[in-house]
């Protein structure tokens, strides 16, 4: 029972904030992802995927990890087969780990808009990069531990109805959202950030440790 890390194949910074966040959490890697678990000193308890896109040079530690393998052809990605082991094994919490970029952005959004249906499930979710966070928001009340400053977006996936943000440099009280407006991109921490929602799905993305503009 309690929190896996997932491991998957996007990109991914190793900082103290993502190593409190997974600690003492289960591990489960899905495919590419297994390097991931170098980067952050992880041992897997098992490698899920159709194992085509496994990283060079894997130390033999992790090479041995206990692998269930899937077909390249089949209807549901590396990422989804490893969250459904997860959740066999007893998951009330997830963080999904390299959950954003990389070379498939149908593989990143699907991450996303999978979060949204998880947290609606009553799984807890938590998808990052090190960088960048998201935090699925469905009707109800949250609050969250950003610094100052801190840029976030908040990204419907339906229309929204009675929105608020608080704790934020443009506030919003009970607004109404249209699917694919741009009204709730790049806000700004200022205080304690909370956001309430009465009607509709959405995630919060933040991004507490912005790397350098190149």
């Amino acid at each position: 029972m309690g929190t896996f890390t997932i491991l998957l194949g996007g990109e991914l910074i190793r900082t103290p904030r993502i190593e409190r966040q997974i600690e003492g959490s289960r591990i489960i890697a899905a495919d590419a992802g297994i390097g991931h678990a170098r980067l952050l000193g992880l041992m897997p308890e098992l490698w899920v995927g159709d194992f085509d896109s496994v990283p060079a040079n894997l130390p033999k530690n992790l090479a041995a990890v206990p692998r269930k393998v899937f077909p390249a052809e089949k209807d549901m990605t590396d990422g989804e087969l490893a969250i459904a082991e997860a959740l066999q094994r007893g998951a009330t919490s997830l963080v999904l780990v390299g959950a954003f970029g990389g070379k498939r952005a149908d593989h990143a959004f699907l991450h996303l808009a999978l979060a949204v249906r998880l947290a609606a499930a009553g799984t807890r979710v938590l998808l990052t990069s090190g960088a960048q966070e998201g935090v699925p928001i469905l009707p109800g009340k949250s609050s969250f531990d950003y610094d100052d400053g801190t840029l976030f977006s908040v990204l419907g996936f339906s229309d929204l109805a009675g929105l608020t943000v608080s704790g934020a440099k443009w506030p919003l009280d009970r607004v109404e959202v249209a699917f694919g407006s741009s009204l709730t991109i790049s806000n700004e921490v200022k205080g304690r950030l909370g956001i309430a929602l009465e009607r509709g799905r959405a995630l919060l993305l933040a991004h507490p440790y912005p790397l350098p503009e190149s």
